[in-house]
């Protein structure tokens, strides 16, 4: 995996939308991502990016869209729940920053 440096400035413009949990893509959010993405490419869902004609797998197709952040997906991520009240943050994945 190469690691993508990414500037502070970015990082503190991510910080101030992103309220619950971390700036970064976790792992199991990627993977979640990947899969759904794949899933609904191999029932037939438009590709959201340019792609060489011999790129077929789904899977190739869906994590090449999300390291362009073309994907109109988003996570939703939760607080604990606190005095009966459950808190959540619905984040876009454009605004997350992603590693390779």
């Amino acid at each position: 995996m190469s690691e993508k440096s990414h500037t502070r400035e970015e990082m503190v413009a991510v910080r101030e939308k992103v309220v619950i949990g971390s700036i970064f893509l976790t792992k199991f959010e990627r993977s979640r991502i990947i899969g759904a993405r794949a899933l609904q490419i191999s029932f037939g869902a438009p590709v959201l990016t340019d792609l060489p004609s011999f790129t077929l797998d789904p899977l190739r197709i869906a994590e090449k869209e999300l390291n362009e952040k073309s994907l109109p997906l988003t996570i939703r991520r939760e607080f604990p729940e606190l005095d009966g009240k459950k808190e959540h943050q619905d984040i876009p994945v454009q605004w997350l920053m992603i590693e390779d």
